[in-house]
């Protein structure tokens, strides 16, 4: 019998999973920049104080997916540094990652939810469009070099 699957909230024996997932996929594709270091090494001052959260899927005892969820004002949280293991991919990792993250921010009584990413992406892309999120910006950011594409998941 196949181990459960759950998606929970961030669990400190989960914090090196969040790292090296989000430093795999990001070294795999582009660089790792500044606000990615201020986020994976201080992953508590950055998101989990200031009112954000990490969400892991978890297969038995294996993280194999994660996010967060960073606050941008008192209604708006960006979904970030969203990755699923090379060996989880195409189990549907992604997609419970995206509904706990909605039902969190609605929760929280967000408005919307945003997200920056580079269409390269492309099952990434698809993802959030499956789950709703509209291109509002296409080009250069100003966060991230590697950024562009700003998407968006209005809630009310």
């Amino acid at each position: 019998m196949p181990d459960k699957i759950t998606v929970v909230k961030y669990d400190p024996r989960f914090r090196s999973v969040f790292v090296a997932l989000n430093r795999q996929w990001i070294e795999r594709f582009f660089k790792v920049e500044k606000t990615d270091l201020e986020q994976l090494e201080r992953l508590e001052e950055t998101i989990l104080n200031v009112g954000g959260e990490i969400f892991f899927v978890v297969e038995g005892d294996r993280a194999l997916g994660t996010c967060a969820m960073v606050p941008h004002g008192s209604r708006s949280y960006e979904i970030a540094k969203m990755a699923v293991a090379d060996e989880a991919k195409g189990r549907g990792f992604g997609d419970r990652l995206m509904e706990a993250c909605e039902a969190w921010a609605v929760e929280k009584g967000a408005r919307e939810i945003t997200i920056l990413s580079n269409t390269v992406l492309e099952p990434a892309i698809r993802l959030y469009r499956k789950h709703g999120f509209e291109t509002v910006r296409l080009g250069p950011h100003p966060d991230y070099e590697r950024a562009n594409i700003e998407m968006r998941l209005l809630l009310e």
